[in-house]
Parts: structure tokens; C-alpha cells; sequence
């Protein structure tokens, strides 16, 4: 078993992040005396939350995702999580596909036919 300082060294992380994440809920480490003691379970719940947080899940979701009762319901969660992550690339790649213009020769960007072309997507069609 580990202490607090030894679990925050190991992973990077300051020790009250790891306090902050019991009091979510996250880690339930074990106690002698007053202090935490975390076993290699713990660890793995340490890592796995950080793989969900670069996954850019937010604490809720996390605890959502390892509590699933089910196999079917983890992915339940896991699938609308990569339908907004899906969503914020799509507008990312507007964003991307915008600045991709590079340096426009008019001097009204209205003009533009690679401007225009981006705003055609995003006008309502006439059907």
C-alpha cells in the first residue's frame, strides 16, 4: 500500500487532486488512522481517470462510466461522450477549414469565392 504523496508523485499530480476525486466519489482508498492508503486497485483507478480526463471526459462523466452496471451501459456512455467530441472536431474543422483561405487578395472579404463557398454550407437551403 501507498500514502497519498507516494499515489501524487507517481502520476504527476498534486496530492489534493487525488483528495478532490474521493470527494467525488472517484477513489475510496483505504484508511489507517487518518491516513490514505492506496492499494494497486487504486492505481489502476488513478490511471484510468486520468486516460478518461485526455479522453476529455469531466468528473461526472468518469464516475458515470466506471460505475456502469453493464458492459452495454459503459458503451452507452462512451458513445454519446464521441458524438460531442465528434461534434467539437466537425466545428474544429470549420474553423481549420476557414483559416486554411490563407491570405485573401479582395479587399471585402464577402467576396471572396473561397469565403462565400464556406458560407454556403452554412446557409439554410431554399427546399
Amino acid at each position: 500500500m501507498k500514502s497519498i504523496g507516494e499515489v501524487a508523485a507517481r502520476f504527476g499530480v498534486p496530492a489534493h487532486v487525488l483528495r478532490h476525486w474521493e470527494a467525488e466519489g472517484l477513489l475510496t482508498p483505504a484508511r489507517a488512522g487518518n491516513r490514505r492508503r492506496y492499494t494497486d486497485t487504486d492505481e489502476h483507478r488513478v490511471a484510468a481517470i486520468l486516460v478518461s480526463k485526455e479522453a476529455g471526459l469531466g468528473l461526472a462523466d468518469i464516475r458515470a462510466v466506471l460505475a456502469a452496471g453493464s458492459a452495454p451501459a459503459r458503451e452507452e456512455l462512451l458513445a454519446a461522450h464521441r458524438r460531442r467530441l465528434e461534434a467539437r472536431l466537425a466545428r474544429t474543422q470549420a474553423a481549420l477549414d476557414l483559416l486554411a483561405g490563407g491570405p485573401c487578395p479582395h479587399d471585402d472579404i464577402m467576396t471572396c469565392p473561397h469565403f462565400r463557398g464556406l458560407l454556403a454550407e452554412r446557409l439554410p437551403s431554399d427546399a
